[in-house]
């Protein structure tokens, strides 16, 4: 059993790091084209049907890039398809969804003192949230409010505020963000899976068909590009959230991840607008420092208030081990300074990753991290500070090994 723990940690590894290279490719090439689309120009001589032209310059060589906000005369004999970086993103991040919080639903997407349910219902929850979003997003974009992309984002945002605040009061404050994150990059992924791909495919075959292509399908296309850009920032934010509590477990956090969305707009506004070559609105940086600050203050007044601490049948598992006196008496000695709601390690003020070490519960509810962080390897207490010895960390690994068995 201890074994496959170890197969899970390295796997959840294996898949974020995946997740993390195709969100670099997927990011990577939606922040170039809109800058690219952005920065294009008209110039004399163009083929017919190019919209505008660039020069770049880039690892010693130049390129000259033209678009057809249609399609050129005839099919390219080769055409490139920037599609599986989204899928990939995508897919790769529903696994680590269900890696961390689909299989550890009791520790990291069920907060009992928020909402009483089993780990089924809780999943169907998460998964149902994923495609109500979608559902309410398309319609929307495909209602009369698409005529304006401001007044159409101006009527999205509220509906991102009130799913903010619908997983503070469904999930843990760390699955709550996770959750707002997976929730818009969904959006984002079907944009690309059911929209922009099968209406270039619509434009490719009348092209070979010897048609000639409705142009409302690039416009569409372009448009769902575009939201994608700007949801972009806050989705990163919120899928970094999860290694910083003060984001994620304060009793603002909605609030704070609704003004992340704000900020993320802000700032893809500034390079926008800069690669349009329309300007520097420098105002931009001043009003996202000015968000920022507010964020800051709103994730230390008030401190949450817990409710009466619950312990699974894991955790009880685990308290009745004969070791766990034992256990108890050194996880409190060397890392309750730290994991606590009053740390009293000078320079820490909230307690790391939000993981509190200072009770029974506590300590069983943890088992697995303190199995893997401070038993097989040295991770806690950070550079041993708290002087852990060999003795106790063997002490750790037998007591979490003997009781998966």
């Amino acid at each position: 059993m201890y074994d496959f723990a170890i197969f899970w940690e390295w796997l959840s590894f294996g898949v974020r790091w995946l997740h993390v290279i195709t969100a670099i490719a997927w990011i990577g090439s939606s922040f170039y084209f809109i800058a690219l689309d952005l920065g294009l120009v008209r110039r004399e001589g163009m083929p017919e049907g190019a919209h505008g032209e660039e020069w770049q310059v880039h690892g010693g060589g130049f390129y000259h890039i033209q678009k057809y906000l249609v399609a050129p005369a005839r099919m390219p004999e080769h055409l490139t398809w920037f599609k599986w970086e989204s899928y990939a993103t995508w897919l790769s991040g529903f696994a680590l969804l269900a890696i961390v919080y689909y299989a550890g639903a009791d520790l990291y997407l069920i907060d009992r003192n928020v909402l009483d349910v089993s780990a089924p219902v809780a999943i169907l929850i998460s998964v149902g949230s994923l495609a109500f979003g979608w559902l309410i997003y398309d319609q929307l974009c495909k209602s009369r409010l698409s005529d304006n992309d401001t007044v159409l984002m101006l009527v999205l945002f509220p509906i991102l505020v009130a799913m903010a605040w619908g997983y503070t009061q469904l999930f843990t404050g760390r699955a709550a963000f996770l959750h707002l994150g997976a929730f818009t990059a969904t959006i984002m992924s079907a944009n690309v899976f059911l929209i922009i791909i099968p209406n270039q495919k619509i434009v490719v075959a009348d092209l070979i068909a010897g048609r000639k292509p409705d142009p409302k399908y690039g416009k569409i296309a372009k448009t769902r590009s575009l939201h994608n850009n700007y949801l972009t920032l806050p989705v990163i934010f919120l899928m970094l959230s999860n290694h910083y509590p003060l984001a994620f477990a304060t009793e603002f956090n909605w609030v704070i991840a609704a003004l992340i969305f704000i900020i993320g707009v802000l700032i893809r506004h500034y390079f926008n607008t800069v690669h349009a070559r329309k300007g520097n609105p420098h105002w931009t940086w001043a009003a996202a420092t000015v968000l920022f600050i507010l964020i800051m203050w709103l994730s230390t007044v008030p401190k949450v208030l817990t409710g009466e601490e619950r312990v699974s049948a894991t955790g009880e598992a685990f308290m009745a081990s004969t070791h766990f006196p034992a256990v108890r008496d050194t996880v409190m000695g060397r890392c309750a300074m730290c994991h606590s709601a009053e740390p009293g390690w000078e320079g820490i003020t909230f307690t790391p990753k939000g993981v509190k070490l200072e009770t029974e519960v506590q300590i069983a509810e943890h088992a697995r991290e303190i199995y893997l962080q401070a038993g097989r390897s040295h991770a806690m207490p950070p550079g041993n500070v708290s002087h852990m010895t060999a003795q106790e960390r063997a002490l750790l690994v037998t007591w979490f090994e003997e009781t998966r068995r």
